[in-house]
Parts: structure tokens; sequence; C-alpha cells
């Protein structure tokens, strides 16, 4: 059997996942959390054989604190499951070490089948997002400008395009806030605009937030 834990905001999401895979062959939901902290705490506790995890869960500020979690279970592998832009975050999440992507709007079916791949050591892209990225080098340039953007710099303007200035990023994310201002200098470069009004609705004409 293997062994889940769900990690999201929403307590639908537990119920729906967990009444889904109630009576699953080969799939135990044994925990729910809501919160990162949380997450640290179900896996030192109990075996855990996968984490399907929700990229904006309350308490995971970025995406390298999952690296921490990759590095020392090494033997639980991390799906994420979320709304957020497949094209953007799926090959992010994959190169922090993450086993799968799965969308919000998949069915739970094909949840299922990507806890199984993954637990049998696959790396689990779905359709949906192989079609995307097949689709980007046929892109002109100004719709590639997202894949110039890092881990970090797609991070720093999610919190930009929520309204955060740049000592609550700092905070947030654990650095310097002359680190931010830089990185908010390369955004602006990288996408092309002059401020930060024109820095979100760029982002948001991307998908990237």
């Amino acid at each position: 059997m293997i062994k889940v834990c769900l990690a999201d905001n929403y307590p639908v999401v537990h119920f729906g996942v967990k009444s889904y895979f109630k009576d699953h062959s080969d799939i135990s939901i044994v925990a729910n959390v809501g919160n990162f902290s949380m997450v640290k705490d179900v896996l030192y506790n109990k075996e855990i054989d996968v984490l399907v995890l929700d990229l904006d869960l309350d308490g995971l500020s970025s995406i390298y604190e999952l690296k921490a979690i990759i590095k020392n279970y090494t033997k639980t592998k991390i799906i994420v499951f979320s709304s957020f832009a497949e094209q953007i975050y799926a090959p992010n999440a994959i190169k922090a070490g993450v086993a799968g992507y799965v969308h919000k709007t998949s069915k739970l079916e094909g949840l299922g089948i990507a806890i199984q791949k993954v637990h049998s050591g696959n790396i689990i892209l779905n359709d949906t997002i192989k079609k995307n990225l097949a689709l980007i080098a046929k892109q002109n340039k100004s719709e590639r400008l997202y894949r110039k953007l890092s881990n970090r710099e797609i991070e720093v303007l999610r919190y930009l395009s929520n309204g955060k200035k740049n000592n609550e990023i700092s905070a947030i994310l654990g650095l310097n806030e002359k680190t931010i201002s830089t990185y908010k200098l390369r955004l602006l470069t990288k996408l092309n605009v002059t401020n930060l009004v024109d820095l979100v609705n760029k982002a948001k004409t991307l998908e990237i937030v």
C-alpha cells in the first residue's frame, strides 16, 4: 500500500481526495495537513511514500524549501498538486527535485496514476504539460520571455503581484532586501517593462501569476 500525505489549504480538497482514495487498492491517504510546518512533523513521525502538496500551501514561502524535504527524506516522493500555471511552474518544480506535477483541473484518476508512477521511481509530467512545453519552441520571443526567469525570480514576481513590498518579500524568503531589489530589476529587464504596474500586468498576460 502506498502511504500518502496530502498537504493543502482547503478542507474541500482534503475531503474530495480522501473520499476518492478511500477504497483504493494501492493508495492510502494516511495524513492530511494544512500548513507546511505540519508536513515536517508528519514526515518525521510517519513513513510517507508520496507527499502530494500545493505550491500555494500556507507556510511554504519558496520552492527551495522542498529541496530540504527531498534531501532529508529520500524515500518520500513529492507530487505538486496545484492550480498554478503548468508551463511556468512544472519545469521549475521538476528541476527542484519534485517527482511529478499534476494540475488541479485534472481528474483524481490522473492523480492516482501519478502517485503510483512516482512511487515506482518515475518522473511525471502529464500530457498537457508535455504539449505546453513542446509548443514553447514554436512561440515567438515575447511569448517565451517567462522561460528566462529563474525559480527565485518567479517567486519574487508572485509576491510583488500579490502587493508585497521588497522588505516583506525579503522577510518571507529570508533574503537581503537589496537582493530582492536586484531580482526586481532583473524582472523589469527580462520582461521588458519599466515599472511595477506594467511588470504585474505582463506577468498576468503571460500567466506567470
